[in-house]
This record gives C-alpha cells, sequence and structure tokens, in this order.
C-alpha cells in the first residue's frame, strides 16, 4: 500500500479528550471491535449497522473518528438510533440500498431558503454551524506545515476556537455520518471553492477506506443549510453509482480523465487519474464552480478515497416547485441528495421500504435526473469549460 501523507492540518478532539493529553496519530491500536457499521459479507436485511467482527487496517483517522462519534451516539446526542434501522439490498441489475428511517424528514431541520438558486447569500439569522451544541464538535482543526496532526492541548470546546470543524450529523443515515465544515467563522455559504473542496478531498485520503465516502448537496439539490458543508459516513457495501459503466470523454491537460455514465438511471461525470490528488481536486471544483456559476444544481461523491469523484446532475426539486413531480413519488417524501442519487436511498414510511424495488427506484431517479438532451447540452459546455481552463499538455 502506498504511504499517505497526513492531512496538512491539526486535528484536534473536543470535548472528550482530557485537555492535557497531547495524541499522535500513530499511537492509536490498529484493531478496534465496532459496534456498528456493516457486515464484511454485505448487509444483512435485519441487522445491517451492527458489525461485531474486528476491522483490520483501519486507518487512525478513522479510529479516531469511529471512537468520536460512538461517544456521541452513547451520550445520546441523535435524533435516532441508526443501528436499529432496518436496511436491504434490493436485486437487481444495481443493487440499490435503502434503509428505512421513519420520520426522518419531521425531525430535520426545516429548509430555510428557496430551491431555485444554487448561489444565495449567508444570512447569519437562520440556522448555521456557528449555532450547534459544543457536543456535536467531533474534531476541530488549522493548516500547519509539519507532517505529523496532533492534538491541540486544552483548546476550548466550541467552533470558534480553528477555522474548521467536524461535526456529528445528529439525523444520520450511516455509521459515523459527519459534516465537515471548512473554515466555520467565515460563514461561507454553501458553494465550492477550490480550497474547500481539496479540504474535502484531503479528508477522503486520510480515511484510507474505500467505504468512507465524501458528498456535497449544492442547494437547489437538497442541502438543507446555506453554511459550507460536506458529508461523510461509512457504508461497507460498493455503491451502485461505483458499479456503473462509464464511457470516456477526455483527458485535459493534467492527465485527468473525465467519463460520462451510462446504463445508470442519473446523469452525470466521473473524473480521476492526474499527476496528483491536487490536479484531480483542481479540475472537479472547476466543474462545481461552473455549474453553480450557471444555477445549474449539482451533487459531488468523493468515492475511493478520493481517486474517483462523481459529479451527478439533477432538477428534482426544480420539478417539485412547477409542479412537474410526479404524485407518486412526492408522497415518498425522498429527497434525492448525492447518497440517494448514488443508490443509497432513504425511505421514511414503512410502506414503502416494504415494497421498495430497483424499478420503482430507477423511475424515481430518472425523474430526478436530467433527460438525455439536457445532459447532452449541458455536458458540451462543462467540457467546453474545463478545456480552456485546463493548463497545456
Amino acid at each position: 500500500m502506498p504511504v499517505i501523507s497526513p492531512l496538512p492540518f491539526s486535528l484536534a478532539p473536543t470535548p472528550a479528550a482530557p485537555a492535557a493529553s497531547r495524541v499522535r496519530w500513530n499511537s492509536f491500536p490498529h484493531h478496534r471491535r465496532l459496534r456498528a457499521g456493516m457486515c464484511s459479507n454485505g448487509f444483512d436485511s435485519t441487522n445491517c449497522f451492527r458489525m461485531e467482527e474486528v476491522e483490520p487496517n483501519l486507518s487512525p483517522f478513522l479510529h479516531k473518528l469511529f471512537k468520536e462519534w460512538d461517544d456521541r451516539k452513547a451520550r445520546g446526542l441523535f435524533h435516532h438510533d441508526i443501528t436499529t434501522c432496518e436496511a436491504k439490498v434490493l436485486p437487481g441489475e444495481h443493487n440499490f440500498v435503502a434503509i428505512l428511517i421513519e420520520g426522518r424528514d419531521q425531525k430535520k431541520r426545516p429548509t430555510e431558503f428557496g430551491m431555485n438558486q444554487v448561489l444565495q447569500p449567508f444570512h447569519s439569522e437562520k440556522f448555521n454551524f456557528t449555532k450547534v451544541k459544543p457536543e456535536e464538535v467531533i474534531f476541530r482543526f488549522q493548516e500547519t506545515e509539519s507532517d505529523s496532526a496532533q492534538y491541540f492541548d486544552g483548546a476550548p470546546p466550541t467552533v470558534s476556537a480553528s477555522p474548521s470543524s467536524i461535526l456529528i450529523n445528529v439525523s444520520p443515515i450511516g455509521y459515523c455520518h459527519v459534516l465537515l465544515i471548512p473554515r466555520v467563522q467565515e460563514c461561507l455559504p454553501q458553494r465550492v471553492d477550490r480550497e474547500s473542496f481539496l479540504l474535502a478531498m484531503y479528508v477522503a485520503r486520510e480515511a484510507r477506506n474505500p467505504f468512507f465516502r465524501v458528498g456535497y448537496n449544492s442547494l437547489g439539490a437538497f442541502a438543507t443549510i446555506n453554511h459550507l458543508h460536506f458529508q461523510a459516513y461509512y457504508l461497507k457495501v460498493q455503491y451502485p453509482v461505483e458499479k456503473a459503466p462509464t464511457e470516456k470523454l477526455t483527458v485535459i491537460g493534467n492527465g485527468v480523465s473525465i467519463s460520462q455514465l451510462v446504463q445508470y438511471p442519473v446523469s452525470g461525470f466521473v473524473f480521476e487519474g492526474g499527476s496528483s490528488l491536487e490536479d484531480l481536486s483542481h479540475v472537479v471544483s472547476n466543474a462545481c464552480i461552473f455549474l453553480q456559476e450557471s444555477n445549474r444544481p449539482y451533487n459531488v461523491l468523493i468515492s475511493e478515497s478520493g481517486k474517483r469523484v462523481f459529479l451527478l446532475l439533477q432538477c428534482y426539486a426544480e420539478k417539485q416547485t412547477s409542479g412537474k413531480a410526479s404524485q407518486e413519488f412526492l408522497d415518498m417524501r425522498i429527497n434525492p441528495a448525492v447518497w440517494e442519487l448514488g443508490g443509497h436511498l432513504v425511505l421514511k414510511r414503512r410502506k414503502d421500504y416494504d415494497e421498495a424495488s430497483e424499478a420503482t427506484l430507477c423511475r424515481f431517479l430518472v425523474e430526478a435526473s436530467l433527460s438525455e438532451a439536457e445532459f447532452q447540452e449541458l455536458k458540451c459546455c462543462v467540457l467546453e469549460f474545463l478545456a480552456s481552463a485546463s493548463p497545456e499538455k
């Protein structure tokens, strides 16, 4: 396995670790018995979020993240217990993952902005991540030139203690569901910039595990809080979108390969390659910036520890507001954010879960996605923009 460099910042746990302790990454044990997660042989439909086997070779980052997340679970900070939720893999070509979390949409914080604009100003009076409870903060970190990430001594347990934070998601859909908030106190609106996207890529790489993915939802693509954030969680199964066939489109100047999804119900691009993670991050963030400045909603899935990135396109919120969404799917109350588009669908009603089928979920994802004609038109614009922004070979 190639050596992965540590995160380019210091990382501080809060508030569980004693203030006097100073712990280095390599001090954590290499084996740990997990209390939740996925079974190594896939899903058990009635017990899929309980994992009793030892998970070997977890990175120090994931070891510590799991420990801190388990601590918050033990304190009762979540709106529901994800370890008791039923989940199953549906038979068929794609093997969609369905999970039942009844009433999750009623317990989540309400969306406080319009869904028709991808770029909207930050409003401090609305909920944002400077207002979370201190115990929801898992890590705080800041940039460092040192290669050895280590904890702060006696850092106060508040978000404002440092530029960036990792928080628990109090309405989790998977084990270790967390939020990454870049430069918290700058109160950035939900829009990708190159620096913040690179930070998300670093976190994905540091996990060193293909089952820990990082995701992003733009406004208009079911982000529910207009304060810059990424999401991540651990699901020990391959996502349907990760298995989907692709068709290569082009390779731009720094060696980044761009493909499109084929035979998958959601339209989108797949980015991989490049001479470095920074090269790949730069191209994907450029594509995101182009889309958000063109007012096109999108979702991003950072996969394979940052080696592959999926850029998924959708228009479901627009169909909802224009009255073009089918009543069947409105009644199901599925919000197609990045995880749903990737093939991990959260269902809120027992009836929908019991009757879930690949055919029904495919029809829903097709309705949420761009039409073929819309995608082809947008694809030309995206590729033209990336080519113009690419360095010479």
